[in-house]
């Protein structure tokens, strides 16, 4: 199995059609909003990139929830595990490839994950509480993992349904043998990611992001919905509320996709510290130069 991650911004998606093209493989998404149907520009799908010289490239994770739907690694590593199956047992090769560290650390490091039901009295009692009361009982909470929870109710809401739920009736996901793998990233000079990520962002604005929220919010999507997945979706939806002009939301959500770029390279440094050697190649080489690169990686 090859894996391809990086950050936001990187050319992920290039590389890993690229070189699947080459290794007769096909491309697992390890992106936790790519799995949103009508989530398109949002969150970078790119689907012209999954045609490579007139062949398409077979991708699995993509567009199978509906919008509004909480996918979380749980059933991240169940899907992953049927599409890996499914794969090897073609005879092809696997290529996981995607930015959300979460993922590719619970693939990397076989996390044993299990299921909770859910409680609707304890939702009920948490909706009724205010914002301090909420972010006093996730403070208290060890299963609070950083500080951004606390900046959204519904996200602290999850985050203390999580710790607090029933642990009766838990669902274990069984543990899947890794066939043998290469991580390859794809890295950046600072300066030079910071421009790619804003020259995205102005793309993705003219190429109707604005209006792709528009459309979810018809159909039927509240904006507390939208604003949990974060970044692009919370930055917009609070400029159609009217809640930040264009310049502020530009800004915003600039800066927001900037910070997340540097979370994932936390995910990423996490995942080499215990002991996975990630082999990094420049992104600013050539692009089939780094195809030839990333397959002389996987035949050493």
């Amino acid at each position: 199995m090859i894996i391809i991650l990086g950050p936001t911004a990187s050319g992920k998606t290039a590389l890993a059609a690229k070189l699947a093209n080459q290794i007769n493989g096909e491309i697992i998404s390890a992106d936790s909003r790519q799995v949103y149907r009508g989530m398109t520009i949002g969150t970078g799908k790119d689907y012209e990139e999954y045609c490579v010289k007139g062949s398409p490239i077979p991708y699995h994770l993509i567009d199978i929830k509906e919008p509004g739907y909480e996918y979380n690694v749980f059933e991240f590593l169940q899907d992953f595990q049927k599409v890996l199956i499914d794969i090897i047992s073609r005879g092809k090769t696997p290529v996981l490839c995607g930015g959300s560290g979460m993922y590719i650390d619970a693939v990397v490091n076989g996390y044993k994950l299990q299921k909770i039901n859910k409680n609707p009295e304890l939702l009920k009692t948490l909706q009724s509480k205010t914002g301090d009361e909420l972010s006093e009982m996730l403070r208290q909470s060890r299963k609070t993992h950083n500080t951004t929870d606390l900046l959204d109710r519904e996200r602290m809401i999850r985050a203390i349904q999580i710790s607090q739920e029933s642990n009766e009736d838990k669902k274990k996901i069984p543990s899947l043998p890794l066939p043998g793998y290469t991580l390859i990233g794809i890295s950046f000079g600072r300066e030079a990611l910071r421009k790619r990520i804003t020259d995205r962002l102005e793309r993705r604005l003219q190429n109707g992001m604005i209006t792709e929220v528009e459309q979810l919010l018809k159909n039927g999507l509240s904006p507390g919905q939208l604003k949990f997945y974060g970044l692009e979706y919370r930055y917009i939806t609070l400029y159609l509320e009217g809640e930040l002009t264009y310049n502020e939301m530009f800004r915003l959500l600039n800066t927001a996709i900037h910070q997340f770029s540097k979370r994932q390279m936390t995910w990423f440094r996490k995942i080499e510290r215990e002991g996975h050697h990630i082999n990094w190649i420049n992104g600013a080489t050539d692009l089939d130069e780094n195809v030839r690169l990333s397959i002389g990686l996987i035949n050493t």
